[in-house]
């Protein structure tokens, strides 16, 4: 996503001799969710270059699909029930049980940053898969950004049209890519789509429109979208399959989530309880 080798070279120059403060993340998160914060106003002139930690990590081959079902599943035919308490999906047709796998859930907990706060829990009831998807990109919520702000003691603001900054630069939108343009220059410098927007210790959102707001192998190989942002996807954390560590999406073990896309057909209702 994007080239950052020049910007890595030349850290702006805002100030001379600035120093960049790389601030390195335990991993970026998955869910879904949506919630604003409210402006902050930034104070110092500090520029940090944040990584999507999993943003640029290349995806694994697709796993091989196991054998499926010996009739073709339709919605009329089978249902897929997901247990929030034990962790756990099951196809069923009927009677019988097609497929039985391990997921992850919502960890059921509050984040509180700005004057916001945003609850993380899996639905229940009777969802229905609207869609499917492959190598889905995730928008991250506001949620992911006041995470971030949180872990590194940033302060939190939307980026809006000319963002002004304490030295004078904006920070625009051209291209559908966030840059700088300095005092007095009317030259356009592209920020790295793979990292935090950072300045004046403050951890700007970029809008929904700009690629500075995708991230490329959050969800895996597959989504199956099950509305109002909620989704059964994958991971690129296979050892956290089983736990309850999701903001509210239900993720799958890519062998699993591989058979449910290429078997389960849009429009089959999925039972949380």
């Amino acid at each position: 996503m994007g080239t950052d080798r020049a910007w890595r070279e030349d850290p702006l120059s805002l100030v001379p001799r600035m120093i960049c403060l790389v601030v390195l993340l335990a991993g970026a998160t998955n869910g879904c969710a949506t919630a604003s914060v409210a402006q902050v106003r930034p104070e110092t002139t500090v520029v940090a270059l944040v990584p999507m930690a999993d943003a640029v990590k290349p995806l694994p081959p697709p796993p091989p699909i196991d054998e499926g079902p010996r009739f073709v599943l339709t919605p009329r035919n089978v249902r897929l029930i997901v247990s929030v308490k034990d962790r756990r999906l099951w196809v069923v047709a009927g009677a019988d049980t097609l497929r039985s796998a391990p997921v992850s859930v919502a960890s059921g907990s509050d984040l509180t940053y700005g004057g916001r706060r945003w609850r993380f829990a899996t639905p229940r009831g009777r969802l229905i898969i609207r869609g499917k998807r492959t190598d889905p990109v995730w928008l991250p919520p506001d949620w992911h950004y006041a995470e971030v702000a949180q872990r590194n003691t940033l302060k939190l603001a939307r980026l809006v049209p000319a963002t002004r900054l304490r030295n004078g630069s904006r920070l625009v939108l051209r291209d559908s890519v966030v840059g700088l343009i300095k005092p007095g220059d009317t030259t356009f410098l592209a920020l790295p789509t793979t990292e935090h927007i950072v300045f004046d210790a403050t951890l700007f959102i970029p809008p929904i429109a700009s690629l500075n707001r995708r991230l490329h192998g959050e969800l895996g190989e597959y989504a199956l979208d099950l509305g109002d942002g909620y989704m059964l996807h994958g991971t690129n954390d296979q050892r956290a399959i089983g736990s309850n560590t999701t903001h509210g999406c239900i993720r799958l073990a890519d062998r699993d989530l591989a058979w449910l896309y290429a078997y389960v057909p849009v429009g089959v209702t999925v039972v949380v309880k």
